[in-house]
């Protein structure tokens, strides 16, 4: 897209009525994370950050096959990753923890190894039911460093995670959303609307809440339960400055309506 300094095709980024749909790019190639790709992410990421028309971030995989497959292994033969695109400190793992719009990842095929990493940094993953699953990092002899062997055991259990991780073994999108890996499953053609429900609900909320919300919930993850607790109440304090009391009733009527609705 012209508004983001984006090179070549890898990438492409549409907005429309407050959601940014981030598209990996690659289909033939299974949306391998090329070098140009890697970098078009990090710039998209980084932009959408500063956008105020965007509330909220799908990231999907074109193509019916592969959200991603992770590395680009034409290029890890020549070239490997640098190591300062591993750990904590790359790029990638800050653009996402800098995000404060809410992500939701749209699993459209494979997501595999560094693909399955760009997932789990997402706040909500919905998946196809071609969607599936793995962390090859053993089978291919590389340890994961995109957070993978980290946030993964918070999002299943650590019995589940090491099963997933020292198998390589793959997990189906059923069985994902059994253990709580994945928010629904969804027909591959109803995948991509399904999320923009969700996107429009986020953006009918105060937008200032919702990114609380989430730091909140990032930070009880990333932390102890006393220091997310502490989080929450400092963060709710603040809340107090800028709520509007004279509009609380109306608000609230209108929640009630539409819990109405949602229950017929």
């Amino acid at each position: 897209m012209a508004r983001y300094p984006l090179q070549g095709d890898s990438l492409r980024v549409e907005v429309a009525e407050g959601i940014a749909t981030i598209t990996l790019n690659r289909p033939s190639q299974h949306n391998a994370l090329s070098r140009e790709l890697r970098a078009n992410l990090l710039t998209a990421l980084r932009a959408l950050q500063d956008d105020d028309e965007v509330g909220v971030v799908i990231l999907t995989g074109a193509g019916d096959k592969s959200f991603s497959v992770g590395a680009d292994l034409k290029e890890m033969q020549v070239a490997q990753l640098g190591a300062d695109e591993l750990g904590p400190a790359a790029p990638m793992m800050q653009a996402f923890a800098a995000l404060t719009k809410p992500t939701i990842a749209a699993i459209n095929g494979f997501a595999i190894t560094g693909g399955f990493e760009l997932a789990i940094h997402c706040d909500i993953l919905v998946a196809s039911t071609r969607a599936q699953f793995a962390d090859t990092h053993a089978r291919v002899g590389l340890v994961s460093a995109w957070g993978l062997s980290q946030y993964l055991r918070e999002l299943i259990g650590p019995v589940r995670a090491r099963y997933l991780s020292f198998t390589g073994n793959y997990l189906d999108a059923a069985t994902a959303k059994a253990w709580g890996l994945v928010l629904d499953v969804v027909p591959p053609e109803e995948l991509m609307p399904f999320c923009h429900r969700i996107a429009q609900d986020i953006l009918e909320c105060d937008s200032a809440t919702v990114r609380d919300l989430k730091r909140a919930i990032d930070g009880g993850l990333h932390g102890t339960l006393d220091e997310g607790l502490a989080l929450e109440g400092e963060l709710a304090r603040a809340c107090l400055s800028r709520f509007d009391a004279g509009g609380f009733g109306e608000r609230r009527a209108m929640v009630m309506r539409r819990g109405q609705r949602q229950a017929t």
